[in-house]
């Protein structure tokens, strides 16, 4: 019988989480879903409107490969960039459509030449998303974890950049902090980069969930800085309500970094779904108004859950301020009992009150993506019957 050629190990946190989840629920525990990192129920009406009229379009042009073109929503990526960015029009950028940013972003080494000659990259993965590590473990390429901390507040010092790093790969809006990018900040680490010759690039899922006007993208900054070498993917997957499953998303940079991502992915990928890209585009044109209700929902339901956890004694790990997730450092002690590490922690409050979150030790992640309000008193006794310290 064959085996596997992968390494050992690298089980899928999430699948844990659910298997443990599932063994209480199996015990009689009524789940308290902290842990789904996805927007719940559909997709915006006037997304999933204008896709089905587009999917019934019968145009070749709606249905063939689109690669980097597009050709079915002509100038997607330059639409839906300009949506995020209004005042981009006067800089030298360009831009590429993208089938959602996790594929792309094991490309982004690849655009930068890591199977021609060894490139370092640094990312923001621990605690964070963890899919550039991992695309860098399958690629073979080494890798620097930029320290995030609560003393640096989830944004990476610029004197812990290793001096052989080619590539910074950075998560801001911040999963699982919620932290912000802010325009002094990027502007040092642009200034750094350009002196040193480091592209950078800027995972921006979670931007238009920013919660306040502290949050600004990297796009807002490059324009300063002629000599960087920049990208920035946005994605529809949380803009317009669930989009999670509709994969659209567009990058926008510097031309010679674009230009390097477009040969990559011109080789190796066939495009997005253009119906769907007709129905993100019908969206953010007709339809701001119901994205904002989105990002007030889950700013409003925040506030709640944290003075909920709060008032229990559950201390932040930092201020979200974007997305729907709140970071927590994992208490010393509950249910009378000395906590291990964020793991035991969390299993064992799935296992006694059926409280879900995702560790990332030493750290505990719950999300606001469920109804808070629908929880409150059995979340509220949940923590009180778990009486944490610290």
């Amino acid at each position: 019988m064959g085996k596997s050629r992968l390494p050992t190990g690298g089980t899928n946190l999430f699948q844990m989480i659910k298997a443990k989840s599932a063994e209480a629920e199996a015990k009689g525990i009524k789940l308290l879903k902290l842990s789904i990192g996805q927007p719940s129920g559909p997709a915006l009406l006037s997304a999933r409107r204008a896709a089905a009229v587009a999917i019934m379009n019968e145009k070749e042009s709606m249905h063939e490969y689109q690669d980097n073109g597009s050709p079915g929503v002509p100038d997607f990526a330059k639409r839906f960039i300009q949506f995020h960015l209004p005042s981009l029009d006067h800089v030298a950028v360009d831009y590429l459509p993208i089938p959602g940013i996790k594929p792309i972003l094991g490309l982004v080494p690849l655009a930068c030449g890591c199977r021609q000659q060894a490139v370092k990259v640094a990312t923001t993965t621990n605690p964070g998303y963890p899919t550039p590590r991992d695309w860098c473990g399958y690629l073979g390429v080494k890798i620097q974890e930029l320290p995030l901390t609560v003393e640096n507040a989830f944004r990476f010092s610029l004197d812990d950049i290793e001096g052989d790093v080619a590539v910074i790969m950075m998560n801001y809006p911040h999963n699982p902090s919620g932290q912000v990018a802010t325009r002094e900040w990027l502007e040092e680490l642009c200034d750094l980069c350009v002196a040193k010759g480091i592209r950078i690039f800027n995972d921006a899922a979670y931007i238009a969930l920013s919660h306040t006007e502290e949050s600004v993208t990297l796009a807002r900054v490059a324009d300063k800085f002629p000599g960087l070498s920049w990208a920035e993917a946005y994605s529809a997957s949380k803009l317009i309500g669930n989009g999670t499953g509709w994969r659209i998303g567009a990058i926008v940079g510097s031309p010679d970094f674009v230009a390097d991502l477009k040969t990559v992915k011109g080789n190796t990928d066939s495009g997005f779904v253009a119906p769907m890209a007709a129905g993100v585009l019908a969206a953010i044109i007709e339809d701001k108004e119901g994205i904002s209700r989105c990002r007030e929902i889950y700013g409003h339901r925040m506030k709640i859950l944290i003075n909920l956890l709060s008032v229990q004694g559950m201390q932040l790990a930092v201020q979200p301020g974007a997305g729907f997730f709140t970071l927590w450092k994992t208490p010393k002690t509950a249910f009378g009992e000395t906590v291990q590490d964020a793991q035991h922690f969390n299993f064992t409050m799935i296992e006694r009150v059926g409280v879900v979150g995702v560790h990332f030790h030493p750290y505990i992640r719950y999300a606001v993506c469920s109804d808070i309000e629908a929880m409150l008193h059995d979340l509220n006794a949940a923590f009180q019957k778990a009486k944490v310290s610290y």
